[in-house]
């Protein structure tokens, strides 16, 4: 089966030949996997051969100017389009630092969003022509990808405290962002729609969690954030495509929510954070699509992470809708013959 019939499988909540296994390797593993053996001008999907899954990229950034204010040996500060200073560590896998945001007030905002007007140039064309024919020739599984909602707000636009607050004080404001984010991928999406290039889903991240809780409650989402995702859905199912959220965190008092909203497929499940993914599974696996939920943290072990895996995909599998990675990417320290591993068991134990 090609990637995308074994997506579509799933997604119907259906067996395929075997689950479909796909990831998000850091920098530093790739550099890794290179040293150890894999060859430097290839596809780490197609020397390890598991499946592909292509995203079409828009611009809804206010275009802020971006600059280098610093330079020195370990790292960058520079600006962003999105109005934000950034502290960008030259290790192949950092986290940058967040030293200062343009957007803080509803003032600011307002002249930010003046700046986000939709023209064709926000869509890389050239991308799509040299590549769209390949992915649709090789039977890859095509995400259309989206970013509004809470976490490129706080994340990329005003910063954590001032939104966090905005969401108690001023929750109209937050709504306006999100909204114009939104309005922003859809209409962008429709001119590449439009043009012929068709996508399977949307995929958006949107983290509303971290260790052992969310970042707001389930009625402030209800309020706040889940009238915008059901929109999302409801554009995407208007399409006849699926709608998938990336939400890192433990987001388990939201799921009811999520799912009445409209989404189709939740990742990346993360168990680290306080997730269960069996949990899940028994209460909601018959309509949603569970993508993720083997734990990072133990990807580097090969003997906990090879039981982890035999004991968690049997029972994801179950009746179609599961799709195996990490509960979030492949951190640096998995080696080469650990996913080696890692893959070879998901195939024997994915299969149907």
């Amino acid at each position: 089966m090609t990637s995308k019939e074994r997506f579509l499988r799933m997604y119907a909540h259906q067996e395929a030949d075997r689950v479909p296994i796909i990831d998000s390797p850091w920098a530093g593993t790739i550099a890794r996997w290179k040293q150890e053996g894999m060859p430097a001008d290839v596809d780490w999907r197609d020397f390890f051969d598991v499946d592909k899954c292509e995203s079409i990229g828009v611009d809804i950034t206010p275009r802020y100017e971006q600059k280098i204010l610093e330079e020195t040996d370990r790292y960058i500060i520079h600006t962003t389009p999105w109005g934000v200073t950034l502290k960008q560590f030259k290790e192949l896998d950092s986290t940058p630092e967040f030293l200062d945001f343009t957007v803080t007030t509803e003032e600011a905002w307002a002249e930010a969003k003046k700046r986000m007007d939709i023209s064709p140039d926000r869509v890389d064309w050239d991308y799509l022509k040299q590549n769209y024919g390949k992915w649709v020739a090789e039977g890859r599984f095509i995400q259309a990808g989206f970013w509004f909602g809470f976490d490129v707000t706080h994340s990329w636009m005003v910063g954590t405290e001032t939104l966090l607050i905005a969401l108690m004080e001023n929750p109209e404001w937050v709504k306006d962002m999100i909204d114009t984010y939104l309005n922003s991928c859809m209409k962008l999406f429709d001119m590449v729609w439009d043009a012929g290039y068709r996508f399977d889903e949307i995929f958006w991240p949107d983290d509303m969690g971290y260790k052992g809780t969310t970042f707001f409650s389930p009625a402030t989402y209800r309020e706040v954030v889940k009238p915008f995702h059901k929109k999302a859905c409801e554009w995407a199912h208007s399409k006849g495509i699926y709608a998938h959220l990336h939400s890192c965190g433990d987001i388990m008092t939201l799921v009811p929510d999520i799912l009445d909203a409209g989404v189709d497929a939740l990742n990346p499940l993360e168990v680290k954070a306080g997730v269960d993914p069996l949990e899940l599974k028994q209460k909601y696996g018959d309509r949603l699509v569970l993508h993720g939920g083997i734990n990072a943290v133990l990807w580097p072990e090969k003997e906990k992470i090879i039981e982890e895996i035999r004991q968690m995909v049997p029972k994801l599998k179950e009746n179609g809708g599961y799709i195996f990675s990490s509960d979030h990417s492949i951190p640096n320290n998995v080696s080469l013959e650990n996913f080696r591993s890692i893959v070879a068991t998901v195939k024997e134990v994915g299969k149907y």
